[in-house]
């Protein structure tokens, strides 16, 4: 939708089953349009977006992801990353509902079973990830380490889940959970899935952030709920002798989202200023010249933001590129060659937030006195991208970079959500 769109990586299109890469795109473009149409009352109305994942489902966008073999889309990373992008540059908050949803219901396929649930769990596809296949449900929830962590505590043929899980995308709409959760006897954190309607799982919507209104966030408080050892969708534990590199490279393929959502949001953002730019400039008040095409503080600024926006879209395209590769490599990936993905993922995610962070802030520049209007809503840009940043900051990445490069250290496992 934005100006600044740059090609993806080259990846098959798709698994040779289910609808081209063409297709999701098309219907991601289409979808996004239907919620440009409305954006700015939907952010400002501030309600839970049942409405939005409903148009998702229907757009068929919430399975792109599933084997085309149990009903979905059978779409690979390359295009779930360009779908969320044009989301997110439609609408922020819906592309981080998006993203979030295709890492944790791609992540009840892709861990691993841990070493100590193992035996319990003779069929990796769950009853959960099975109904959630047939029936699109959304996944919420959020597997990044957090204080104090969930518990888990063995008990009999079943674990108890106890615990707050602080504000976690997608949970006041979720039809599956996924969390993050500690073995009190081992210690092991281990991935759950957890359905939301089980006595025992209190969902608020307390957060009141300031931007990513609609990525329907929440806490959750889990009191003695049962999961079914078939429900541990496996380990991550940090360990070697436990965590394959295919399974670590599950933190840049997560990872890679957030890029793509903030660049979305930077492309969003240029884009509307553009048109502003050229259907505005007939009725500007004369005494703001400020976001005429031929201004050359515009121009200049156009051209800035364009460059830093495509800077950033050439690194995440070298990153997909990278984390592709990893995932055709399988179990023959080995821990320098996820290294390496991380690096740029991270190289990647820097610059991506810079660029939203400079471009939904100085698109306001462009737009002059007129884009402190509410009616308007270029100020949701710089809210959501600036909320979306301060959840997941990139100064760790940065000095992941830093030390990769001088002392060739591995960057830390690292899940985002």
């Amino acid at each position: 939708m934005g100006p600044a769109t740059a090609p993806s990586g080259a990846e098959p299109e798709s698994d040779g089953t289910g609808p081209d890469r063409a297709h999701w795109l098309q219907v991601a473009r289409e979808t996004a349009d239907d919620l440009a149409t409305d954006a700015v009352t939907r952010e400002q109305a501030g309600k839970i977006p049942f409405d939005e994942v409903s148009r998702l489902r229907e757009s068929g966008l919430l399975s792109l992801l599933v084997p085309a073999e149990s009903g979905g889309g059978g779409g690979d990373w390359s295009t779930a990353y360009a779908v969320v992008r044009e989301i997110a540059a439609a609408d922020g908050a819906i592309g981080q509902l998006l993203g979030c949803h295709y890492f944790l219901s791609w992540s009840a396929r892709h861990f691993s079973p841990s070493a100590a649930t193992t035996q319990d769990q003779p069929h990796r596809r769950t009853p959960a990830r099975r109904r959630s296949d047939v029936e699109q449900g959304c996944w919420g929830g959020g597997l990044a380490r957090q204080e104090p962590p969930l518990t888990l505590v063995r008990k009999g043929g079943h674990y108890v889940l106890n615990g707050r899980q602080t504000y976690a995308t997608g949970v006041l709409v979720a039809d599956r959970l996924a969390v993050r959760a500690e073995r009190s006897d081992t210690g092991e954190p281990l991935a759950v899935a957890v359905d939301p309607a089980h006595h025992g799982v209190r969902i608020d919507a307390d957060t009141d952030t300031f931007g990513q209104r609609l990525a329907a966030g929440g806490s959750v408080e889990f009191d003695g709920v049962p999961v079914a050892t078939r429900d541990v969708l496996g380990s991550l534990s940090a360990e070697e002798d436990v965590l394959s590199p295919l399974t670590a490279l599950s933190a840049p393929v997560g990872r890679l989202l957030s890029v793509q959502l903030l660049l979305g949001m930077a492309e969003g953002v240029l884009g509307e200023a553009r048109e502003y730019s050229r259907a505005g400039c007939s009725v500007r008040h004369p005494a703001w010249p400020v976001g005429s095409p031929q201004d050359p503080h515009v121009l200049t600024v156009f051209g800035e933001l364009t460059i830093l926006v495509r800077s950033a879209s050439a690194l995440a395209a070298q990153a997909s590129d990278a984390v592709h590769a990893g995932l055709a490599h399988g179990e023959n990936l080995t821990y320098d060659e996820c290294a390496e993905v991380s690096v740029l993922v991270a190289m990647a995610e820097a610059a991506a937030s810079r660029a939203a962070q400079e471009s939904t802030a100085r698109a306001l520049d462009i737009i002059g006195p007129r884009a402190a209007s509410s009616r308007l809503g270029f100020d949701r840009f710089w809210r959501n991208a600036r909320t979306h940043t301060l959840y997941e900051p990139v100064a760790h990445r940065v000095r992941d970079v830093g030390d990769y490069f001088l002392n060739g250290a591995h960057p830390p496992f690292a899940l985002p959500f």
